[in-house]
């Protein structure tokens, strides 16, 4: 298993593009790396050693050194295909499959490739004919993509997008169609397109062959017509016999994919699948077979599982179910993934998985495979069964349409009746689809009239054509894509037995009943592993596989998610209705059970995506992060603002330093946060700077104080009251948002003067404004009231998603900070002209001193801060050092 990459048509700087290539996708191949340049043609590879780690060093050359190959995967026929070339009169110098692979190719050209039985990702050169073929296994398993440039003949390949866009030939830019596809149709991974502009994949059984005269690309393989045709075919009957061959088959393919000169283990999700998987290799140790290849499992076999207790989609019971009946082979791994883990492995997750993806699940194979990289180096998985044997629910819809066509009404009465809790699951589905919000109103309206012609469709009414279409072209390339980055983020490979050529023919030539029949999908798998299964797996019912809690998880971080929907980068995306995307996650934050998380996590996704991929090559993620938080000085004022203010109180001159800082929370200590601050402002000042024979003041903002007290709330904790739903309505919100306009902060107010007083001040305010006098509300509700403040939209996070009373006993915490900063190690005549601290409440509207320890009026200390240096925007700076210049 490894990463391949590769140009065409570079010149002489080849080699340092597949150098910078190769680089990119070193966690693919730890083991080793090597390069290839000669004519138009660069190759590139990195090697994780399962088979042969002295023999199979790559890029792998032709004895006449006219042919070079990268190549990325495992071929499991290979033993004989390497006998049948020897007897064609080829000699080898290795163990591995990647020599017969190469020999292969000199012996049938691409014809090759379809002999091959296996997962793999192939280019070859041949510097004879300066001719460069790529080709992807039948499935799709291994992946391989590319960017070509018709007009000048240029082409760059790799295992992964990264590698092609570390070549830095081009600049990246979002596919528009196939991100409207997704969003609204959940469609990914279709066709030759990527969520990348002008980057295409590889399809499964193709093969691209490019020269100086440009680029084609053909099948090399007809499996897929060849199981249509065989579709349109009644098929042999089930039978004890057929069941039978089928487990048989089933075993081989398992046995095939253990041959390893490494550790082996066996993902296990507590599906059917997975534990077919590791059933079969625990049986074969228990009953102490001599087969060495089993020898790669150990004396037990290592078993992965994500669980999560509590939650209504955990498995593991039904893992613990198999663990109980092997007890003494296997050697079982639990991980226990969870909301905090996600958040903080998200921006890798996502970097991982290269495009967006349908939901949260396939985070817990992730961290399966982060766990299991520890123990083996190869791992088996059960992808594919479902989409070759109807594993999931809605295939019951396509089996009872296709006896309705056929006019089978009885088979059809038989098979709905044995299947009602599956029938009454899909109405329940339905229905809640019916009430749940559709994508378009969230998306932008330019970008949706672009694509309004977009469609999707689907097989309805054959179920083994739906199979055929799902497993080459609709789910099970998603799987495998999930599958490839996950194992290969962690140096590990994964192999999946249930995706092979003849097992999946074989079961084509039987009839429809041997996959679903009763009310029983995967019926031939089921009766086949009964023997080595719990009853409780091989009956099970109900399917969840490798998924998350992802409903429970987004309660859980909101909080995050609400900031990234409330930033400036969505704001600024072309393909979202922000406004109305942030109105629909609050409500989700009030009501999480009315909404189901696949929706916002689709945009999410799309968010994210484009930070870690699009805007960094754009230039875009510098200006974003300038625009949040511009690092500045503190001698250095604000935008808009100056450092110099002339008093209109005793008109003196007041400097104003602005200091900025991190953020704040309810774990913070004001006095240890901003004694740091301080320490910091001093040691970057010049002795000019500093106050030195000067009075001097430290003004803090309220609103940190307020936070670190936790007497911030975000809007989404806030549940207002009747009274503060029909009071806010009588109140003019300000341009900014702050005030009392809004049933968050009139809770609020509620809770801090009673709404008595409340309601009274407002029926004396709308008196006031008949008779033309302003202030009268806050006159009555009281100073406290007057402090409250909303969410601001242009505040650093979270003020911007919260809304919070003034800070408790204010005059208090200004003393306890006067007497830290006279406790701090200053000059004596610095310290000597120190005034005290001021807890001071500005905006662009007005000023309010909520506390302080100077002598100073409030007056006088608001006309220092007339113009609000401190500003309202990111600037992050809560704090002021403010000397009086004469």
């Amino acid at each position: 298993m490894c990463g391949i990459a590769g140009s065409f048509g570079f010149g002489a700087s080849t080699g340092d593009i597949v150098a910078r290539m190769n680089d990119a996708q070193r966690h693919r191949g730890p083991d080793g790396e090597g390069t290839f340049t000669g004519g138009s043609i660069g190759l590139a590879h990195r090697r994780l050693s399962v088979i042969d780690h002295e023999g199979g060093a790559q890029p792998f050359y032709s004895e006449d050194r006219r042919y070079a190959m990268a190549y990325n995967g495992e071929v499991y026929n290979f033993t004989e295909l390497r006998e049948e070339l020897t007897a064609l009169g080829h000699t080898f110098t290795t163990a591995s499959d990647t020599e017969v692979v190469l020999h292969s190719y000199m012996q049938w050209g691409t014809e090759a490739f379809d002999r091959f039985n296996g997962m793999f990702a192939i280019a070859i050169a041949d510097t004879q004919t300066d001719t460069l073929v790529i080709a992807r296994d039948h499935f799709g398993i291994k992946p391989v993509y590319y960017w070509f440039d018709e007009q000048s003949g240029r082409l760059l390949f790799g295992s992964e997008i990264k590698s092609i866009l570390a070549a830095e030939q081009f600049t990246p830019q979002p596919n528009d169609r196939a991100v409207y596809r997704y969003l609204k149709f959940r469609v990914q991974d279709e066709g030759d397109e990527t969520f990348f502009q002008d980057i295409r994949r590889v399809r499964s059984g193709e093969v691209v062959t490019i020269t100086e005269g440009g680029l084609s690309a053909e099948k090399y393989t007809t499996l897929e017509e060849d199981l249509k045709e065989l579709a349109k075919t009644p098929g042999t009957p089930y039978s004890e016999k057929v069941r039978d061959e089928y487990g048989e088959r089933l075993r081989e393919s398992i046995r095939m994919r253990l041959q390893a000169d490494v550790s082996v283990g066996t993902s296990l999700s507590g599906g059917l699948d997975s534990s077919a998987v590791a059933a079969v290799i625990a049986e074969h140790l228990k009953q102490g077979g001599d087969d060495d290849v089993y020898d790669s499992v150990g004396s037990r076999q290592n078993t992965f599982s994500a669980v999560f207790p509590k939650s209504n989609n955990d498995e593991e019971a039904y893992v613990d179910s198999l663990l109980n009946r092997y007890d003494g082979q296997i050697a079982a791994h639990k991980i226990h993934p969870d909301a905090s883990s996600f958040l903080t492995d998200l921006e890798d997750f996502v970097r991982t998985q290269e495009e967006p993806i349908i939901s949260t699940g396939p985070y817990a194979q992730y961290v399966v495979m982060r766990e299991a990289t520890k123990h083996v180096t190869v791992l088996l998985d059960g992808q594919g069964a479902d989409e070759m044997m109807a594993g999931y629910n809605p295939y019951y819809y396509v089996y009872w349409r296709q006896l309705k066509a056929r006019k089978q009404f009885f088979a059809l009465a038989k098979e709905m009746f044995r299947s009602r809790d599956i029938a009454r699951k899909l109405l329940m589905a339905k229905m809640r689809l019916r009430n749940t919000t559709s994508m378009e109103p969230l998306l932008n309206s330019e970008f949706a009239e672009r694509f309004r012609n977009e469609k999707v469709s689907s097989v309805s009414d054959n179920l083994k054509m739906r199979l055929i279409e799902d497993t080459f072209h609709n789910s099970l390339p998603s799987l495998l894509r999930y599958e490839d980055k996950n194992t290969m983020r962690f140096s590990l490979e994964g192999r999946v037995p249930f995706v092979d050529k003849e097992l999946m023919r074989y079961l084509f030539t039987l009839s429809e009943d041997a996959i679903l029949s009763d009310g029983w999908n995967k019926r031939i798998l089921r009766e086949s592993m009964d023997p080595v299964l719990p009853d409780m797996i091989s009956k099970r019912r109900n399917k969840i596989g490798f998924t998350t809690p992802e409903q429970e998880w987004f309660v859980r971080i909101k909080n995050s998610l609400y900031a990234i929907f409330k930033s400036d980068s969505f704001a600024s995306r072309p393909y979202f209705d922000a406004p109305t995307v942030i109105a629909l996650f609050e409500d989700y934050i009030k009501h999480p059970k009315n909404h189901g998380t696949l929706l916002f996590w689709r945009i999410l996704n799309v968010e994210l995506w484009m930070r870690q991929f699009i805007d960094p090559a754009n230039g875009v993620a510098e200006k974003k992060a300038e625009k949040v938080i511009e690092h500045k000085s503190p001698f250095v004022a604000n935008p808009g603002k100056e450092l110099d203010i002339r008093s209109s109180h005793d008109q003196k001159t007041y400097r104003r330093y602005p200091i900025q800082t991190g953020l704040v929370d309810r774990d913070t200590r004001i006095e240890d946060f901003t004694e740091q601050y301080l320490a910091d402002f001093a040691q970057q000042a010049k002795p000019e700077d500093l106050p030195a024979g000067k009075d001097w003041y430290l003004f803090i903002s309220e609103k940190i104080i307020a936070i670190s007290q936790g007497r911030s709330y975000f809007t989404w904790e806030i549940k207002p009251s009747i009274g503060a739903n029909v009071l806010s309505r009588f109140v003019t919100r300000t341009p900014a948002g702050i005030g009392l306009g809004s049933p968050f902060t009139m809770e609020l107010a509620i809770r801090e003067a009673g709404l008595p007083r409340i309601a009274g001040a407002a029926l004396a305010g709308a008196v006031g404004k008949l008779v033309g006098r302003k202030g009268l509300f806050y006159d009555l509700a009281g100073a406290n009231v007057r402090a409250i403040d909303g969410p601001t939209e242009y505040s650093a996070y979270p003020s911007n998603v919260s809304a919070k009373l003034p800070p408790k006993d204010p005059d208090a915490v200004a003393r306890r900070l006067s007497a830290m900063v006279r406790g701090l190690d200053l000059p004596a005549d610095v310290l000597a002209g120190f005034q005290g601290t001021v807890v001071m409440d500005a905006n662009d509207l007005g000023r309010n001193v909520l506390g302080s320890d100077v002598s100073d009026t409030e007056a006088a200390l608001g006309a220092m801060f007339a113009d609000n240096p401190l500003g309202q925007g990111r600037q992050q700076t809560p704090l002021a050092i403010v000397i009086r210049q004469d």
